[in-house]
């Protein structure tokens, strides 16, 4: 079977928590976009080169987590040819057989319009500043400009802006818990799912 999640939104949503869950639950692959722009920045050098010989072995790194690592992909990512570079990439695991979840900034509007479902997870700045600094650490308002400044960029940019695609399902996470978060990305997969 060949089936879609499409998850898109800003950092620390929780894009990824739901779609390694739904991943998990489905018993879909699962990849997380972010870490092949993050992969990209990490190997140094020229990006565009780098991202046309990016293999699975570099998503692996252990430093690709890092709030650092989060502000060089957004810079990476607003470079028209590493995009094109990796397209092909996502657009491959999405339509492998087996099922798919992708997370990322432009899955359901430019990687997966065709997806089966989409779904744009949002939070209010603050509310993902604040998940961000447990994670990392550091100065909360250093880190809540940071989330600012990378969603400027990341919806500012002219090459696949983060915006909700037109038929996503919108899951603002600001109030929910994970498990209620997760619970409504589940039902939204399993109503699209064909009856097996």
């Amino acid at each position: 079977m060949i089936f879609t999640v499409a998850i898109d939104g800003p950092a620390a949503a929780g894009k990824g928590t739901i779609g390694r869950a739904v991943a998990a639950r489905f018993g879909f692959a699962h990849l997380d976009t972010g870490l092949l722009y993050r992969a990209v920045a990490a190997m140094g050098g020229d990006p565009v080169a780098a991202a046309r010989r990016l293999s699975a072995a570099d998503l692996a790194r252990d430093d690709l987590r890092s709030l650092a690592a989060g502000q060089a992909a957004s810079r990476v990512a607003v470079i028209p040819e590493v995009r094109a570079a990796l397209v092909a990439f996502q657009r491959r695991f999405a339509r492998a057989e087996g099922g798919a979840v992708l997370d990322g900034r432009d899955i359901g509007t430019v990687i997966c319009p065709e997806a089966e479902v989409k779904l744009y997870v949002t939070a209010s700045a603050e509310v993902r500043a604040q998940r961000r600094w447990l994670e990392v650490g550091g100065d909360a308002a250093a880190v809540l400009a940071e989330v600012m400044e990378r969603d400027a960029r990341d919806m500012g940019r002219a090459d696949a802006p983060l915006r909700a695609a037109a038929d996503a399902v919108i899951l603002d996470t600001s109030d929910l818990s994970i498990e209620t978060a997760v619970a409504q990305a589940m039902a939204a997969v399993e109503k699209a799912l064909p009856q097996r």
